[in-house]
């Protein structure tokens, strides 16, 4: 019987291009053509987390914290931000223009440079 692989294990590990506060626009799904700042990078299941964008409602439990003087423990519907596949969005220039990304080496350090432009990214 074959073995069945774990999520995010089919393919192999590759460095993204895009990191955390990169300006990026969505070119696909319900939110096309918004832009927001990235929050945060899955670079397993190659996800992220803009903000503001793609909102999950997440329905929890209250849970009292123990030790705590008032029942600060909220519950209910909450929203917050779903993952987007990093094929779905193109990281934007300072400009504001939707770019692919190179990298160059500068001493020996890896640079992020814009393709549309040639301007640097770091």
């Amino acid at each position: 019987m074959a073995r069945r692989r774990s999520a995010g294990a089919s393919a192999p590990r590759r460095t993204l291009k895009i990191r955390s506060g990169d300006q990026v626009q969505v070119i696909s799904g319900k939110d096309r053509g918004k832009s927001g700042r990235v929050l945060r990078v899955e670079p397993k299941k190659e996800r992220l987390f803009i903000e503001g964008l793609n909102m999950v409602k997440r329905h929890t439990r209250p849970h009292p914290v123990a030790g705590a003087q008032t029942q600060a423990a909220l519950g209910g519907v909450i929203e917050r931000e779903g993952p987007i596949h990093i094929s779905n969005v193109m990281l934007l220039d300072a400009k504001g223009k939707r770019t692919r990304v190179g990298i160059s080496r500068e001493d020996g350090a890896r640079v992020r440079v814009a393709r549309t432009s040639g301007a640097k990214l770091d």
